[in-house]
């Protein structure tokens, strides 16, 4: 009995306790809370919420950004009316166990016609956008005509006002705006049907357009406020038309619609702004076009593409491109591409590719990808690869890649690896590079200095030398190539070739010396090596001998050196010297 009656005392506990658990749970919005913010992350200011409450917020991360910064100072406020202020109607709430669920508020709209008129030739509606659950008319609504491609905005009283012309059996307005559920209407002469099942034909051709374009500087520069706001409320909606023409955005043959729809022709007279291209597009200043383009664009100063290019971009000055691109590029002046590019750019002075490439670049001053590179890169100052170089860079001063598989060729190259090529003045390698300093004598100069860099398998050498003598002073400065071949963890054998100017007091009459030579290198410890070796050298001048300065040699070549010609010799000599770093 007494077991009983101790079961029975727990299951009234239990069921008391879960029924004030539920009764708090379905409290959360109720409950009230203090919150002060300045300039904070919505999301940090949900967390604080949270955290008084007592509970879990729950939302999709698209909702809302929740990086957008915040100001809120409310005292003793129930959460509902906290969440009211911070989203504006724009968030609905619902409430499941000890969470609170966002999601997006389902707002709905009307047209209420004021005004139908219809007569030969001609059909006029007007009338209001209206809330159907505040019952406030709505301001910079888009209505619009999906066939007919005729569109316009509510004004600040919820007003519009549309002609069309022709012979028309029905006209099917929608009125679009951002938040809003699209609502349509289908009008019969003088009959107005608001129909629940109503089918859109041109469902097959929505398509969530980008709107990047509108919001760089330029595009709000020539894009106008009711064409931003147009774009907004239906960037759902994308049509296709066979052609255009446009003074400038706007006023177009296709009015404010034109921002919706992709040409297959597009002539703008002074610049344009379009949907997309599946053609061919001409610009006296510029074209703009929201999504992809196809085939050939062609502007007087510049093209700016929201989506990606297949096929010819070219522009006097500046091609953009937010996307992708399949194509031939050429700019004036720069040709910049967010996504990745395969094909060829040509500019002016600068190509810029954020993602990966494929392909030619070739510019005036300066060519950039972001991420690998494949093909070939020609700049007259810099090429740079932020990841993998697979193939060749040319430059007049500066190449640098974070990976070389390739050939770079420039005053200066800069990898963080390589397995391929770099010759220049100086190859700098962080890896698996060669950097190192020589310091040695021949038969010829008693004190030379060498800067050898690149990577084993092959690197340049830079190198300067004085025979410091009274009387048979000589001074030489050259440049050129060689190979490491690793015997053992010590041992080395080295295969080198340079070329010098050799001076004998009067550099304007410099003469040629070229010289093979291979040097076997013993490394004592880390950072130092000995090095000695057999060396082949071919001297040619047009200075008759004991024409040197006085204090400098008057014959170069050594006694034993045999002649090719009466101003060319050749001789056998060595080198000896020690290798740091």
């Amino acid at each position: 009995m007494n077991k009983i009656l101790l079961v029975c005392c727990l299951l009234f506990f239990t069921v008391c306790k879960l029924h004030a658990q539920q009764n708090n749970l379905s409290e959360n919005l109720s409950k009230r809370v203090t919150i002060k913010v300045k300039n904070q992350k919505i999301a940090e200011v949900l967390s604080q919420i949270s955290t008084s409450g007592s509970f879990y917020f729950s939302y999709p991360g698209n909702l809302f950004n929740t990086d957008s910064l915040v100001t809120l100072s409310l005292r003793n406020t129930p959460i509902r009316d906290v969440l009211d202020q911070l989203f504006r109607g724009k968030v609905d709430y619902k409430e499941n166990a000890e969470h609170v669920i966002l999601r997006l508020a389902n707002l709905h709209l009307t047209i209420d016609p004021e005004n139908i008129t219809t007569a030969d030739h001609l059909y006029l509606i007007s009338g209001y956008v209206i809330d159907t659950k505040t019952g406030l008319k709505i301001k910079q609504a888009s209505v619009y005509e999906k066939r007919l491609l005729q569109s316009t905005l509510t004004n600040n009283d919820g007003y519009f006002k549309l002609r069309f012309k022709g012979d028309y059996n029905e006209v099917i307005l929608t009125a679009s705006k951002e938040a809003y559920r699209d609502t349509t209407l289908i009008f019969l002469s003088n009959i107005n049907i608001k129909p629940e099942g109503y089918e859109d034909s041109t469902s097959g051709r929505k398509t969530r357009a980008s709107n990047l374009v509108e919001n760089l500087g330029i595009g709000r520069f020539f894009v106008s406020s009711k064409q931003r706001f147009q774009s907004l409320n239906i960037s759902g909606f994308l049509a296709n038309n066979p052609f255009q023409a446009s003074l400038t955005p706007g006023l177009s043959s296709h009015g404010m619609m034109s921002s919706q729809i992709v040409n297959k022709a597009s002539y703008n007279l002074l610049g344009g702004y379009s949907a997309g291209l599946n053609g061919i597009e001409m610009g006296g200043l510029f074209n703009m076009d929201k999504t992809d383009v196809r085939f050939l664009q062609i502007a007087g100063l510049f093209n700016i593409v929201g989506g990606s290019v297949q096929g010819i971009q070219m522009a006097g000055a500046v091609n953009s491109v937010i996307g992708n691109i399949d194509a031939m590029q050429i700019g004036g002046l720069s040709n910049h591409v967010r996504g990745n590019a395969d094909g060829l750019q040509m500019a002016g002075a600068i190509n810029i590719v954020k993602g990966e490439m494929s392909g030619f670049q070739a510019a005036g001053l300066y060519n950039r990808v972001r991420k690998n590179f494949k093909g070939l890169q020609i700049a007259a100052l810099a090429n740079m690869a932020g990841g993998t170089m697979t193939g060749i860079q040319i430059a007049g001063l500066f190449n640098h890649a974070k990976t070389v598989k390739g050939l770079q060729l420039g005053l200066v190259n800069v990898a963080d690896s390589s397995s391929g090529y770099s010759i220049g003045l100086l190859n700098l390698i962080k890896k698996n590079g060669y950097h190192k300093l020589s310091l040695s004598s021949n038969e010829l100069i008693n004190s030379n200095l060498s800067i050898k860099t690149g990577t084993q398998k092959l690197y340049t050498i830079l190198t300067a030398g004085q025979n410091f003598s009274d009387h048979d002073k000589i001074e030489a400065i050259g440049f050129g190539l060689g190979h490491e071949a690793q015997l053992g963890s010590k041992l080395s054998l080295t295969f080198e070739y340079t070329a010098q100017l050799v001076s004998t007091g009067n550099w304007s009459k410099a003469s040629g010396l070229n010289k093979l030579q291979t040097n076997l290198q013993f490394k004592i410890c880390n950072g130092v090596a000995i090095s000695t070796g057999p060396s082949y050298s071919v001297y040619h001048t047009n200075q008759p001998e004991g024409s040197g300065i006085k204090g400098y040699k008057q014959q170069v070549e050594p006694g034993y050196a045999h002649a090719f010609s009466k101003n060319t010799k050749g001789w056998l000599g060595w080198s000896a010297g020690i290798i740091l770093f």
